[in-house]
């Protein structure tokens, strides 16, 4: 079995050799790395990307807005994670951005995983009735686990999710009214033990 760190050395140095500067190599490296961890295909997706490449155009995006949409051919993977992780701090005030027609999605939403760590913030995204939900680069929550990822995305919605409690106010204050009884009232003596409280300086 191949480490993590045997797929993220391969797959950078593989990028450049397709033709990518080694910023974005390394990029890529990490993204596959990280879908091989959560054990989604990211090796089979970005072989066969590469020899795509070598005989279709990808369209290259590198200011993302609300609306996106390619002029001829469909978006590639690689330089739209690359804007979107150099660009996520503006992108996250948008309420939903749209794309049509990215190529290898796969590859792309490993970037937007990551993402999700930098702003703290859940990441929704859906394209062609499929749903992934990453969750500050720790998990991966999809319907598409076991399954063929598709190599176009047509459709493609990205939605920043406000992070929220999973729990009611009811349950949280029971939960600390029970953890109240491990409280420790402070004495006298607590207050004379506790740091810097010493009736002598020694400095």
């Amino acid at each position: 079995m191949r480490s993590l760190s045997e797929i993220e050395t391969a797959t950078k140095r593989a990028t450049r050799a397709a033709g990518f500067s080694w910023g974005n190599s390394e990029e890529v490296g990490k993204c596959i790395r990280l879908l091989e961890l959560f054990g989604l295909p990211g090796i089979q997706n970005v072989n066969q990307y590469f020899k795509d490449r070598a005989q279709n155009k990808f369209e290259n995006l590198n200011l993302i807005k609300e609306k996106n949409e390619p002029v001829s051919d469909v978006f590639c993977p690689i330089t739209l994670g690359v804007s979107f992780l150099d660009q996520i701090r503006s992108l996250e005030h948008y309420k939903k951005i749209e794309f049509h027609k990215i190529g290898y999605p796969l590859i792309f939403v490993s970037f937007l995983s990551r993402a999700s760590e930098i702003i703290g913030k859940k990441i929704l995204i859906k394209f062609d009735q499929n749903e992934i939900l990453f969750n500050l680069n720790v998990n991966i929550q999809s319907s598409l686990f076991n399954k063929d990822f598709p190599l176009i995305a047509n459709n493609v919605e990205i939605m920043f999710v406000d992070n929220q409690d999973n729990f009611t106010e009811l349950e949280w204050n029971s939960l600390y009214k029970l953890a109240e009884d491990t409280f420790v009232e402070e004495s006298e003596s607590l207050k004379k033990g506790g740091a810097g409280a010493g009736l002598t300086d020694n400095d």
